[in-house]
């Protein structure tokens, strides 16, 4: 009986030692991938996501087809198309000059030439401005006073402007309500009878340019400051 118990142990203790470390992880060495939900939003498994040993259930990402591609492309594409706009030339922006014309002060004159508008002061000074005037065709000049003025004006396109521009295949709107988006700005100052007026833009680029159908343009900061600083009633000279 002792000799049979002996040589049981003596089996197991050579089958005990036969088991190196090795074969002992050799046994764990395909070890089933731990399935973790597709859901990356979940924060515990933000903190899997770098583990070692980890397999997401959707590993591999399937090959785009050809419509998908030019799906990408069309979405991709306005950024492409974007258009970058100049800036504005130092020369425009608002500052304090030396003027020597016989305008008397709280005149506004406006040079078509240069593009500037001048708000004559005292003391052989006045306030200049950037403007946009003009384009061939549509110069013109005189004197006359400030009418009315309006914040954030809407726009009601004459018919002419209307008719020309859809000769070019630009379609204006009859009336548009004032407005960030509006091409008369932030601020209007209506010119004696006429349709022209000093206003804003929504076009800043454009100033210091011939741009406009005969209404003086001004960036929108520029017409603001204006409009603050003159009344109804304030003559406005075009030279």
């Amino acid at each position: 009986m002792k000799r049979v118990l002996f040589s049981v142990l003596g089996a197991m203790a050579v089958f005990a030692s036969g088991v190196t470390p090795s074969t002992a992880g050799d046994r764990y060495a395909d070890r089933p991938p731990v399935m973790v939900s597709p859901d990356l939003s979940a924060p515990w498994v933000l903190q899997l996501g770098r583990a070692p040993g980890i397999v997401r259930q959707n590993r591999q990402v399937a090959q785009p087809t050809q419509p998908d591609r030019v799906q990408t492309a069309a979405v991709q594409a306005p950024a492409k198309r974007m258009v970058m706009r100049p800036q504005i030339n130092p020369v425009y922006l608002p500052q304090e000059v030396a003027y020597d014309g016989p305008q008397k002060p709280g005149t506004i004159v406006i040079d078509t030439t240069q593009n500037f508008l001048f708000l004559v002061e005292k003391n052989g000074k006045a306030r200049r401005y950037g403007v946009g005037t003009g384009k061939p065709g549509f110069e013109w000049s005189g004197t006359h006073k400030i009418t009315n003025k309006r914040e954030w004006p809407d726009w009601r396109p004459p018919a002419q402007m209307i008719k020309r521009e859809a000769a070019k295949g630009r379609y204006l709107p009859t009336y548009l309500a004032g407005g960030i988006e509006n091409p008369l700005g932030a601020r209007a100052l209506y010119l004696g009878t006429t349709e022209y007026r000093i206003h804003g833009t929504n076009q800043p680029w454009t100033i210091g340019g011939a741009v406009s159908s005969g209404c003086i343009r001004m960036r929108n900061e520029d017409v603001v400051d204006l409009y603050e600083r003159v009344n109804v009633g304030t003559t406005v000279e075009v030279i």
